[in-house]
């Protein structure tokens, strides 16, 4: 469908698809996922900030997961969940740009959060000497102010760049508002903002996975040549758990964001992948981190308890 440009003030996401039957449930079910995802992640938060014995580097760098994750989440379930409701799938201009925004924020600042984790886990196993000396407290608030920061004005430029073209198409083939699909809606020349995603997916995407690769890779052959089978085991299961939710996210993240430039890609699987995006993480990564950290787990607990 097409529209003037001037009076474009809403834009419709593609239909659910649900029967009236699967309404009420559907909606019980998003309501409690959502809620689920921010008590989770919000627990975390609260753990890590109230307890003193965790302010340390690698708890310090995981706290802006939990952050990150809640900001996608937010982005995504309400408007959700009220589409589910109300049977609308019609979403004002402004509100998608709001939405795209804050899914795209949580995308790419999940990415730039795991690849530090990684960092830090591995100067922990291989140097673990100049542990102390490098993870100070001061230097991990700098990584943590520069990767928000960073990531802010990427999507800001980004979207600065979409914004700058008149919209004169009203139906977005995807079930949230994000910035390939905004595109889409857009007339004129956008090769400047399609060259700059390209870029950015290119260092985002690549940058993280270079990083991942390589202190992966140092890891693993410092765990194979350390001879105290439990700080190997320690360090597997650490590293395991984190090059898992690293992969989630990258994999479905890439393949959801190039399947956009192919016609030919299944619109049925890329709206899968765009949503596991938004729901898996958010979902998995207080309990995975939770269980799998013997600190954060105790802690989490007691504050849980005692609030």
């Amino acid at each position: 469908m097409s529209a003037n440009s001037s009076s474009v003030k809403f834009v419709i996401l593609a239909t659910l698809g649900l029967p009236p039957t699967h309404i009420y449930p559907a909606f019980i079910l998003g309501t409690l996922t959502y809620l689920i995802i921010v008590f989770c992640n919000s627990l975390v938060v609260l753990t890590i900030a109230l307890s003193e014995r965790l302010h340390r580097p690698m708890f310090l760098l995981l706290i802006n997961l939990p952050i990150s994750d809640i900001l996608g989440a937010t982005g995504f379930f309400p408007q959700l969940v009220f589409s589910i409701l109300t049977q609308n799938r019609i979403i004002s201009t402004s509100a998608c740009i709001t939405q795209a925004f804050l899914i795209h924020l949580y995308g790419s600042g999940n990415l730039l959060i795991l690849s530090v984790m990684a960092y830090d886990r591995y100067i922990a196993i291989c140097n673990p000497l100049k542990y102390n000396i490098i993870m100070t407290s001061n230097f991990v608030v700098r990584i943590i102010f520069l990767i928000w920061l960073l990531n802010f004005l990427v999507m800001a430029i980004l979207f600065a760049l979409t914004l700058q073209f008149n919209i004169c198409r009203t139906n977005i083939d995807d079930l949230y508002c994000n910035n390939p699909s905004f595109q889409k809606l857009s007339c004129g020349d956008n090769r400047v903002s399609n060259y700059y995603g390209i870029f950015i997916t290119c260092m985002l995407n690549g940058g993280s996975m270079l990083i991942i690769a390589y202190t992966y890779a140092q890891i693993l052959h410092t765990c194979v040549m350390n001879n105290n089978a439990d700080s190997r085991k320690k360090a597997f299961q650490t590293c395991g758990t984190h090059l898992v939710v690293f992969l989630v996210l990258q994999i479905n993240s890439a393949f959801t964001i190039i399947s956009h430039r192919f016609q030919n890609v299944s619109p049925f699987l890329r709206r899968a992948c765009g949503v596991s995006i938004l729901i898996f993480p958010p979902f998995l990564d207080p309990i995975i981190y939770g269980l799998k950290t013997k600190e954060l787990k105790e802690k989490c607990f007691c504050t849980f308890v005692s609030h």
